[in-house]
């Protein structure tokens, strides 16, 4: 059985939620002119698709190690919990407190849409943008100390977060279209 390189190995970096981003832009630039596909026209069909994979996975993981977040949620995948499935995410054991809070600020959201106050549910989404950053604050502090179960519990808010941001952002397109 083969190894797959995890997005980290793929730049020769350290298994850690804190990157330089510029860094990790500069070393994917010099990758990407390395394996492009096109620097290989003479090449055999076979060198030309292993060259494409090569680039579409350098591709998928910048994207990855670009976002704080989604670098937080890939480096807990990497420790063993994946929380993108809705299986996983419902196995987690989040806080009952936390749940009925998030349930309270859905429907407090759900109230604003109806009666169309676009400006409450901005209000909301700016006290969820802070929850959320600080949330993830807290899941890069435990992964940092290796604390799965804290990293996993954080991140689980930062999920339920940006789900209510989303719809948030939902609203104010539909208000806009309208």
């Amino acid at each position: 059985m083969t190894h797959v390189a995890t997005h980290f190995e793929l730049f020769n970096l350290p298994l850690s939620v804190d990157l330089d981003v510029k860094a990790l832009d500069d070393l994917h630039r010099k990758l990407s002119l390395e394996t492009h596909p096109d620097r290989l026209t003479g090449a055999d069909a076979r060198e030309r698709r292993i060259a494409a994979e090569k680039s579409a996975s350098l591709n998928e993981a910048v994207k990855v190690l670009r976002d704080p977040v989604r670098r937080a949620f890939y480096v807990l995948e990497l420790k063993g919990v994946k929380l993108d499935t809705e299986h996983a995410a419902a196995a987690l054991k989040m806080p009952m407190e936390f749940l009925e809070e998030i349930m309270e600020r859905r429907e407090a959201l759900d109230g604003a849409r109806q009666a169309r106050e676009l400006s409450r549910a901005q209000s909301m989404a700016k006290e969820i943008a802070a929850l959320k950053s600080a949330s993830l604050s807290t899941a890069q502090t435990a992964l940092r100390a290796d604390d799965v179960p804290t990293a996993s519990i954080a991140l689980g808010k930062v999920r339920y977060y940006s789900r209510f941001l989303e719809e948030v952002e939902a609203f104010e397109e539909e208000l806009a279209a309208s």
